[in-house]
């Protein structure tokens, strides 16, 4: 989908609340050029929604995305970056390569990250306030992208279906 956005290779970093639809967007991309903190996770505790296990889960997903990247591969990141420190790690793993980053912004509703949320199978439901929360990071981080050293920022509605 966006790598119409900036030609390849690229670090495309997801940024948005849960439910607000960028697993559905990474699912545009071929499944082996995509890396989610959740199966990170997944794979490191047998639980996704382990926030005691995303140090580990950041460190591996790092781990790949140095090997794709030192490979030139155009890699999108699915992760819960919301948070500062993983989009400056991600930004400092792509410097070190040259690669430039593209921050997609999901600027999907509340109200629909929430809905979307409830609907999900119980072992990936976050509780409510996690998603308020995560939101409001988003929110707040997104004018300050450029600044964080993303090369290009788009924001993207999640409201319908890709592809």
């Amino acid at each position: 989908m966006p790598d119409i956005l900036t030609p390849g290779p690229v670090l495309i970093v997801l940024l948005g609340a849960a439910g607000s639809g960028k697993s559905t967007l990474a699912a545009t991309w071929p499944p082996t050029s995509v890396l989610e903190l959740d199966m990170f996770r997944e794979l490191i505790c047998e639980d996704a929604r382990d926030q005691g296990a995303t140090d580990e889960a950041v460190h591996t997903l790092g781990t790949v995305l140095e090997a794709r990247l030192s490979r030139g591969l155009t890699t999108v990141v699915d992760a819960d970056t919301t948070d500062l420190f993983i989009r400056a790690k991600l930004i400092e793993i792509a410097e070190r390569y040259e690669i430039p980053t593209t921050a997609l912004v999901m600027t999907t509703p509340l109200e629909l990250c929430l809905a979307r949320n409830a609907r999900r199978p119980a072992h990936r439901r976050l509780p409510q306030q996690v998603v308020r929360e995560q939101y409001a990071q988003a929110v707040d981080a997104t004018p300050n992208l450029r600044a964080e050293g993303f090369d290009h920022i788009e924001a993207l509605y999640g409201g319908t279906s890709y592809g």
